[in-house]
């Protein structure tokens, strides 16, 4: 089961202090870090965000809590109450996370990446779970908080975890590898996200590849092989280091590539490694995620049937290409989880390859967190579109109406329209879309475009 031990080996996991003699025989299952779902026998860990977990140790522990940290800068603790004493109560949950992952013997698979890292996690799930008793990041939480939290979910009879891997500055991804220790690292692709904090390409490939400071003596690398910025970086790590690579993408270069792709509105055909697949998800895109899932399970022993079968069972969670038929009969892709401009031009590459519609919309909203080049990023995109491939266009936000201002430059009259109302742009929508047309929606995922979702079904 998940982490469970007596408080008094607790403390010494978290390099706590100050527990009374008479809680350290009591018995914890599991950790929270909210009052509202934790469990009985849980942990309580109250860590420092908007609210202050604090606040709230006496309800977790009326809830069922067996103890919970105290940041020692906190006045007043309940001293009645089973208290381990940290520094930091962030800190100090990664430090047990560290100590409870060298407890376990599960092989951990590491994901990090620009764009793809959920996607990914989900095919290796998909396959592995077949021939393997698996844990996997549970939603998206991949952060300094997250992914600690994972690992102390980890049952120690699991053989196989995946654990997502986010950042949002330099040094986030050393700290989670090491934390984690991965047998196999993976990293998706390099792209943008996070140039408002990093400033460039290159320095977001170079906090990618901190994931390299916590895989294992001889572990694994697979990674995007068509990006020169890990490619170029790689060839001077190999070189002093024990690790295996293995390189997937489109160049024919590549460890893993994929070949003879056909694509259409169920997904796609390929070969890779002189067997043929079926990935039944939308978008060409996605076949870089497919072939990183693909070299692991080989690595791992399955067969190209077993990898077939977990592609076929593949589900992904909401908001990534998610097809949604309405019942007036046009359909809806929800692409709405997030947004950056290279899983902003996948999408709308995919939307535009579609056929067997009467008319196709696209919703388009603000991508954020791109830092000074913000604005010609949205530009680039809305030169991108093409009236011949995409019938109509509408905008929501204000870095998104400069898509609507460069796209009217090649669009008809009436055809690109910019929102700053939701509502309002769900309700102009809703009067135009007719039986068989299609809709993609996209934006990051503060904009929250797929709230006009239910404007448009009923």
């Amino acid at each position: 089961m998940m982490i469970s031990h007596k408080l008094k080996v607790i403390e010494q996991m978290s390099e706590g202090d100050g527990l009374s003699r008479e809680f350290e025989e009591f018995l914890i299952q599991g950790v929270s870090i909210d009052s509202r779902t934790v469990k009985p026998g849980n942990l309580f860990i109250p860590i420092i965000r908007e609210l202050d977990g604090h606040d709230y140790v006496n309800e977790a522990i009326s809830k069922g809590a067996v103890a919970s940290f105290w940041q020692k800068d906190h006045p007043d603790p309940p001293i009645h109450l089973p208290l381990i004493f940290v520094d930091d109560c962030l800190k100090s949950l990664q430090k047990l996370a560290e100590k409870y992952r060298k407890e376990l013997l599960v092989k951990v698979i590491g994901v990090t990446g620009s764009n793809g890292k959920t996607t990914t996690k989900e095919m290796i799930n998909s396959v592995l779970k077949s021939k393997f008793r698996v844990y996997k990041t549970e939603g998206n939480l991949n952060s300094q908080v997250g992914v600690p939290l994972n690992i102390l979910r980890i049952n120690k009879d699991a053989e196989v975890a995946i654990i997502e891997m986010g950042m949002s500055e330099r040094g986030h991804i050393d700290q989670l590898s090491k934390i984690t220790e991965p047998d196999i690292a993976i990293i998706t692709m390099i792209g943008v996200s996070h140039l408002s904090s990093l400033g460039s390409r290159e320095e977001i490939a170079t906090a990618k590849l901190e994931i390299l400071n916590g895989l294992k003596n001889g572990g694994c690398l697979v990674y995007n092989g068509d990006e020169p910025l890990l490619t170029t970086r790689l060839c001077n790590i190999q070189r002093n280091t024990s690790i295996e690579t293995i390189s997937f993408g489109q160049e024919q270069f590549n460890d893993i590539k994929s070949e003879n792709t056909v694509t259409n509105s169920e997904g796609s055909k390929f070969s890779a490694a002189n067997i043929k697949f079926h990935l039944p998800l939308l978008g060409e895109h996605n076949i870089n995620n497919a072939l990183a899932t693909i070299a692991i399970a080989l690595k791992l022993g399955l067969s190209s049937t077993e990898i077939n079968k977990g592609f076929r069972n593949l589900k992904l969670p909401e908001m990534r290409m998610e097809k949604i038929d309405s019942p007036l009969g046009f359909t809806v892709i929800n692409d709405a989880w997030n947004a950056s401009p290279d899983s902003v031009s996948a999408a709308i590459k995919t939307f535009q390859e579609l056929t067997g519609y009467r008319k196709k919309h696209l919703v388009i909203g603000d991508m954020l967190e791109l830092g000074n080049h913000e604005e010609e990023f949205h530009r680039v995109i809305g030169r991108s579109l093409d009236p011949h491939k995409i019938n109509y266009i509408y905008t929501f936000g204000k870095l998104s109406s400069l898509i609507a201002l460069e796209a009217t430059k090649k669009y008809p009259i009436g055809a690109v329209k910019r929102y700053m109302d939701k509502m309002e742009l769900a309700r102009a929508l809703k009067r135009v879309i007719k039986k068989n047309d299609v809709v993609l929606l996209k934006a990051s995922r503060g904009i929250q475009i797929d709230s006009i979702l239910p404007i448009l079904m009923q």
